[in-house]
């Protein structure tokens, strides 16, 4: 079994390791997850779940690991330092376990991020300091009786000699009762308006015992083993230095920085998809029917490699988004927007599928596939945590029309003020610059440079197609994606008032809709683009042929399948992959597998 648990070697990777070195350390560390006997495998995993606990050698081997340094800019002693490699680095957790991904990861990382923007430089060595030595902070916005509304939100934070006073609570809070710290946010204003708010950072272990209630818990369908639960306060006195920046400016932060999350969480829940497929795999070259595996047929392969498409296109575009952070901080609230909608859409449209495929094994909770149906549930819970579509989509809305504008329109019109996008962006190992979060705006001002990228494109292709054959059914799909966004263009400037707000009609939030489409399309073409002759796969144009297709399936009512000899090469890919372990995104990550015996080595 390669594990490092087995040989006590659960240190953390050195501070100069690269990103990649630590993924690979991850991996390592996690081990086959078919392994009966891994302590971290699956069988270990699926058990603490029906006990809806999370894993306990799990986070152990996390703590080992430093997995809290993670989270910390490396300015201040941690070790991010790039949105997409941490991205890629929590997608071999979720691949494991969703629960610990997001109960011994996601919800620090969240906390952290209004205390690396707004904090004092005292209050950020805190945070760090307890965070790279294994601590934990949670994020306290939600409400029950408010929900995304975060206007509405009543835990109030009252002045007081000293500080403030907190009376009120929150609900569904990730490890509540077990953080050392929390980010309140909380009202200090009792007037309407977006002033009303702000942030804390409070001690959890120094408050009065008489006047907090950690002791609620609330269990779920998915993520079982996560400690949900609740926190009461009864005029808890806090002091004044926890307030985290200006009072009253928390809802500018939470619209900035919860684009941080909106662009890596996605990327990190791919993992999810990931191994819902290679399960699926599993059962299909095994299962026989009319006298061969269930992977010949040709709806079945059709489906797997369309899911297969499906992650590569959400890769693609939770990569892009990422690095866009880094690159274009200027336009990520509107693609940060997008990528948390389509993503998660996509996983669970094809969660669904491939439980069809798996038929009444997809809903049974033990033996072989049970990790499939522990996914199935895990997905809806992950994909409305932090910010339902809607809200995604609410937040796309009243950009659309200057978008069209500014960014659409000219790009169309192939005038030389159009965008241009960096090529960097898509050259996926690329270094990057440090994230600076004063970068980031509440809006993009009209900016959008990787939609805009689509008639370049388009035209490129057009230009190569006469020459080059294989990439003229390409060249067909980027003109059919520029016609969509004249249309949407059109379609946007058309807006009422009404539909450019974001208790907006049905029809505006269709176009939001569409966009997400547009921007998947355009990234995925820029990947293809710039990919190298170091990477066969990548730079071949069929995966990204076949990636435009099913986004166009999405866009209209007919469907236009891939032609058998495509589905036949992507599904060769795929179970390439499979057999050698490595992953079904867009990097072919090598995964740790168990050791062959002797006997299998000589069969």
């Amino acid at each position: 079994m390669t594990n490092l648990l087995t040989t006590g070697a659960t240190q953390a990777p050195a501070d100069h390791a690269t990103a990649l070195e630590r993924i690979r350390h991850l991996e390592a560390l996690l081990g086959d997850p078919d392994d009966p006997d891994n302590p971290l495998g699956l069988r270990a995993v699926l058990a603490a779940d029906e006990r809806g606990e999370l894993l306990p050698e799990g986070e152990r081997a996390l703590a080992g690991f430093g997995l809290g340094a993670e989270f910390v800019p490396a300015a201040l002693g941690g070790r991010f330092e790039r949105a997409d490699r941490f991205s890629l680095l929590m997608r071999s957790l979720f691949r494991r376990d969703c629960s610990l991904g997001i109960g011994h990861g996601v919800t620090s990382f969240i906390a952290g991020l209004p205390v690396w923007a707004d904090g004092s430089a005292e209050q950020r060595r805190r945070a760090a300091e307890l965070l790279c030595g294994g601590g934990r902070i949670v994020a306290a916005y939600t409400e029950l009786d408010h929900g995304s509304d975060f206007a509405r939100v009543s835990l109030a934070a009252r002045p007081a000699p000293g500080g403030y006073l907190l009376d009120g609570g929150k609900q569904l809070v990730n490890n509540i009762g077990r953080a050392e710290a929390a980010v309140l946010f909380a009202r200090t204003d009792d007037r309407p308006g977006s002033r009303s708010h702000s942030h804390l950072l409070v001690d959890l272990d120094a408050l009065p015992a008489a006047r907090v209630d950690r002791s609620a818990r609330y269990t779920t369908s998915g993520v079982r083993g996560c400690l949900l639960g609740g926190v009461g306060f009864d005029d808890c006195p806090v002091p004044a230095g926890a307030l985290l920046g200006q009072e009253g400016g928390a809802m500018e932060t939470v619209l900035k920085v919860f684009q941080v999350t909106r662009c890596v969480l996605p990327g990190m829940v791919v993992g999810v998809g990931d191994g819902q497929l290679r399960a699926v795999l599993d059962f299909t070259g095994e299962r026989r029917l009319y006298g061969g595996p269930v992977s010949a047929l040709p709806l079945t392969r059709s489906v797997l490699t369309d899911a297969f498409v499906d992650l590569l296109i959400c890769d693609a575009l939770s990569m892009v988004a990422a690095r866009s952070l880094h690159l274009l901080p200027e336009e990520a609230s509107v693609r940060s927007a997008a990528v948390k909608y389509l993503v998660p859409k996509l996983l669970q449209d094809n969660s669904y599928r491939l439980g069809v495929l798996l038929g009444a094994r997809s809903y049974v909770r033990e033996g072989p596939y049970a990790a499939f149906q522990k996914a199935a549930r895990d997905l809806p819970v992950v994909a409305l945590a932090h910010a339902s579509g809607a809200v995604c989509l609410s937040n796309i809305v009243p950009q659309l029309p200057r978008l069209a504008e500014r960014a659409w329109r000219p790009a169309l019109d192939r005038a030389p003020c159009a965008p241009a996008v960096p090529e960097t962006l898509f050259r996926l190992h690329d270094p990057l610059p440090e994230l600076d979060f004063t970068w980031l705006e509440l809006s993009t001002r009209g900016a959008d440079s990787l939609a805009g990228h689509l008639p370049a494109l388009a035209d490129e292709l057009d230009r190569e197609a006469a020459h080059r054959p294989a990439v003229a059914e390409l060249a067909r799909l980027a003109d059919a994606f520029t016609a969509e966004l004249a249309d949407l263009t059109r379609r946007a400037g058309a807006l009422s008032p009404r539909d450019r707000t974001p208790v907006a009609g049905r029809r505006a939030f269709l176009l939001a809709e569409r966009y997400a489409h547009l921007l998947a399309a355009a990234a995925c073409l820029g990947v293809w683009r710039a990919a190298g002759p170091g990477d066969p796969f990548l730079a071949d144009p069929l995966w990204v042929t076949a990636a435009l297709r099913r986004l166009a399936e999405h866009l209209g009512p007919s469907r236009d399948p891939l032609p058998e000899s495509d589905v036949d090469a992507l599904y060769e890919e795929l179970a390439g992959r499979h057999r050698t372990a490595r992953t079904f995104d867009l990097f072919r990550t090598g995964l740790a597998t168990r050791a062959p015996s002797a006997k299998e080595v000589d069969s």
